[in-house]
């Protein structure tokens, strides 16, 4: 409870401060509704602060040796390795994961800073042959300035360090707004590592608030240069169109719809791989995952096998208090999405779908749902489904299979099951995702591949070359070393 209190304020030029807002932020804890921190909002005084402090810090910054820049974010990972239980509760607390999703997130929040590190040592300067005698050409990388990062909930350390960490590392400063729903662990938590590992104040500055009360002020700022957005399609296109209106550069994580895919050579010990994967697939962390598996597609030659183990599997999911390690289901993050998961799953019984486990639902608890049999014009097969809700259906050969898996209008990520590994990657070239994986689930990410979708999940890349190319620009340098005539 003391890093609740600890973290749960404005962090701006390196000091922990209330807003100016007239009301507050509670922080739920969404297993027993304990009240974890009441945060007043900032306002745009403080969002311009934030950005004032992180203009001035800038400079010096993208100044400071590469190497000493490198080992503030050695210093990082070492705070989160030494703290790594207390942190755990947090995220669990928080968000109401179980304690394996919280360390995967310390994890991947680890993989982002270590990537960091490569990232803060610049390549050369490129040099380029000119035409023109007595010209040489060069081209240097810069850092882009200020960088503004807006954070989900479900996954909000990992993915606030997935834009923060690089944008740093280039020399940048960042202004991090973290959900509503996860204040500390996507804002407080963030900001506690790095000051503690010794980065400047103001470098990084961070806003708990609302478009209630600053509206589009944070994006729509004159300081920002980039947006980096983690969130809903909806909200994701309003921050899209305040983005290009102000020549802002954006990159958008948004819904989506990914199919898991088992085709019809699966048997024997890879189906029940295949099962385990689905399972993994669609019910991490509730089902509240951006890359989790939405339809469990599966050839109709296996799909009674398929679907017995999978049931049975999906049974034997242990719903509870997230703390206790036997959990593997823990509560939604509030009430507002147990009613969107129940009104889910009327609709699909409404229109004709059967219900091989129909959990239920209390609290903010939804016990795992298996459907099957909706129509294929069903709109809720099109749509993202965020909780503990698996959608199964048949397709008849890999043709079928593939169809099916691009009927959607989103395209972040999905998965193909074959012991055929030549079959699984020619199957994934034709799904029209972002990121498709042979074997596996459908929720991996790896620091030093791009990660992103297609579609209406998103636009641009995070993650290695692409974080690099999104967070800095270019900058040409050429040089005369004689004096020819000009055109007047």
């Amino acid at each position: 409870m003391s890093y609740f209190t600890e973290l749960g304020h404005q962090f701006i030029d390196g000091e922990w401060r209330a807003g100016s807002g007239s009301w507050d932020i509670i922080d739920f804890n969404p297993y027993n509704n304990e009240k974890l921190a009441a945060i007043t909002v900032a306002t745009v005084k403080e969002v311009d602060a934030a950005y004032e402090a992180a203009a001035r810090a800038q400079t010096a910054w993208a100044e400071t040796d590469p190497y000493e820049r490198r080992r503030i974010f050695e210093s990082a990972v070492r705070v989160i390795e030494e703290n790594t239980a207390e942190f755990a509760e947090i995220i669990t607390d928080e968000l109401g994961g179980n304690r394996a999703k919280s360390v995967i997130e310390l994890t991947s929040a680890i993989e982002h800073l270590r990537q960091a590190m490569v990232t803060t040592v610049p390549d050369e300067s490129v040099s380029s042959p000119s035409p023109e005698p007595g010209r040489y050409n060069q081209v240097f990388r810069r850092p882009i300035g200020v960088v503004t990062v807006i954070s989900p909930y479900n996954f909000p350390l990992a993915t606030a360090m997935m834009s923060v960490a690089p944008a740093l590392a280039m020399g940048n400063a960042v202004v991090l707004k973290p959900n509503q729903n996860s204040p500390v662990s996507g804002g407080g938590l963030v900001a506690k590592v790095l000051e503690d590992a010794g980065l400047p104040a103001g470098v990084l500055n961070v806003l708990v608030t609302d478009i209630a009360e600053i509206g589009d002020a944070l994006i729509e700022h004159p300081v920002p240069k980039v947006i980096s957005f983690s969130g809903s399609e909806e909200v994701g296109r309003h921050v899209a169109e305040i983005a290009a209106r102000n020549l802002k550069r954006a990159v958008l994580q948004l819904s989506n719809n990914a199919a898991f895919l088992v085709l019809d050579d699966v048997r024997g010990e890879r189906l029940d791989y295949a099962v385990r994967a689905a399972v993994s697939s669609r019910f991490v962390f509730q089902g509240q995952v951006c890359m989790a598996a939405n339809r469990i597609l599966v050839d109709r030659s296996i799909a009674d096998e398929f679907t017995e183990k999978f049931v049975a599997a999906v049974r034997r999911l242990k719903v509870g208090d997230p703390r206790d390690p036997e959990t593997h289901i823990g509560p939604l993050i509030n009430s507002l999405h147990v009613e969107a998961m129940q009104n889910t799953v009327k609709q699909a019984l409404a229109e004709g779908a059967t219900a091989l486990v129909h959990g239920a639902s209390y609290g903010n608890f939804v016990e795992p749902t298996v459907l099957t049999g909706l129509p294929e014009d069903s709109p809720i097969l099109r749509q993202e489904i965020f909780g503990p809700v698996a959608l199964l259906a048949t397709f008849d050969g890999e043709e079928d299979g593939i169809r099916m898996a691009n009927d959607t209008p989103y395209g972040l990520t999905a998965a193909v099951h074959t012991p055929d590994l030549e079959r699984g990657a020619r199957v994934a070239r034709r799904i029209g995702a972002g990121m498709v994986h042979v074997n596996s689930t459908t929720n991996l990410q790896d620091v030093t591949v791009m990660f992103g979708g297609d579609g209406r999940s998103g636009l641009g890349r995070l993650n290695g070359r692409h974080a690099i190319d999104l967070f800095s620009t270019e900058q040409w340098v050429s040089i005369r070393t004689d004096m020819p005539e000009v055109p007047l």
